[in-house]
């Protein structure tokens, strides 16, 4: 299939594009560079089914595909905050150009939604049919709200122009080709350990979330963009948390990268975000039943190729980086 992915430069979209490629796909990848990075493809460039396109979403573009995997956002709170209306028209109008685009050209179209639409939870944890608990005027609220109204977006479209959708809610992913000052956790962790840092922990370090590796989660966008509708499986047109379901403190997780990253561990408190989620955790009883699809890659075994990746960016400024393999 002929296949566009926009926002395809960026953390999880880089690892899309590879692995539809390596499926035989024909792939158009579509990115501001914002937070994307030509590096992230750089490897791809040479493939004759691949092409890179820079384009922004708030603009309208008319291209022939078969699918459309929509992840062009801003995904952590120092990018998305940096420009608040530029993330809210991201999330909006470019929802509205993808979606036309769809309508016009017949494809199938996947939203990368997020878990920050279930906002600070009072559900725990959260399935789909969970509303959430958002602030609508906070300083997430671009994010967070853009992202709603992008299923509301996906649904009325569906609903008036029988568009074909597909909407996955990603929860904390994590792994090669994150940007080192995206300000989220893993990374903020990961680098400040390479870098013999006191690594930052908000609040009490009690606040949990789940993490899921990036390959994981690709196969499980990619199990949801072409899943069918057949008998009693369920409505595939309807939301699917997509992420890991073990739950680890903040605290957890800096022993656990400290200790990888052969470092000793040293802790810097400061106080809580505003609106910053307390406790985050996928129920992923819908993907299991519809797509078939959970992870399989255990959080220690993430982190050591995530530190790898790191580490090999960060050899410049720190020689000798060790790196623990088991």
């Amino acid at each position: 299939m002929r296949i566009l992915v926009t926002g395809g430069a960026g953390f999880i979209g880089s690892h899309l594009c590879r692995r539809l490629l390596n499926q035989g796909h024909e792939v158009i990848c579509l990115d501001n560079f914002f937070t994307g990075r030509r590096e992230n493809v750089f490897q791809l460039l040479d493939n004759p089914r691949f092409e890179l396109l820079r384009h922004d979403v708030i603009e309208p573009i008319l291209l022939e595909v078969e699918q459309i995997y929509n992840l062009a956002c801003p995904a952590s709170p120092i990018h998305y905050q940096y420009n608040p209306v530029k993330t809210v028209k991201t999330s909006v109008m470019g929802m509205i150009n993808m979606l036309g685009l769809a309508k016009r050209v017949r494809a199938r179209i996947l939203q990368a939604s997020t878990s920050e639409v279930y906002g600070d939870p009072e559900v725990h944890p959260q399935p789909e049919r969970y509303w959430g608990n958002v602030n609508p005027i906070g300083i997430r609220s671009c994010y967070d709200e853009g992202k709603r109204l992008a299923e509301t977006l996906m649904m009325d479209y569906h609903r008036q122009n029988r568009v074909d959708i597909r909407i996955a809610r990603i929860f904390n992913t994590y792994g090669p080709h994150m940007l080192e000052n995206d300000g989220r956790v893993v990374s903020n962790f990961i680098v400040q350990s390479l870098r013999g840092e006191e690594l930052t922990i908000y609040g009490t370090g009690e606040q949990t979330r789940s993490f899921c590796y990036v390959d994981d989660l690709v196969e499980g966008l990619i199990s949801l963009m072409n899943v069918e509708p057949e008998g009693e499986s369920g409505n595939v047109h309807a939301p699917v948390n997509l992420g890991n379901p073990n739950e680890f403190t903040m605290r957890e997780l800096a022993e656990s990268v400290a200790e990888l990253a052969g470092r000793e561990l040293r802790l810097r408190y400061h106080p809580l975000p505003q609106d910053d989620p307390r406790q985050r955790r996928p129920d992923i009883t819908r993907a299991r039943n519809l797509l078939g699809w959970e992870p399989t890659i255990p959080l220690r075994e993430g982190l050591v190729k995530t530190i790898a990746y790191f580490a090999g960016r960060l050899e410049e400024a720190i020689p000798e980086v060790a790196v623990k393999t088991e």
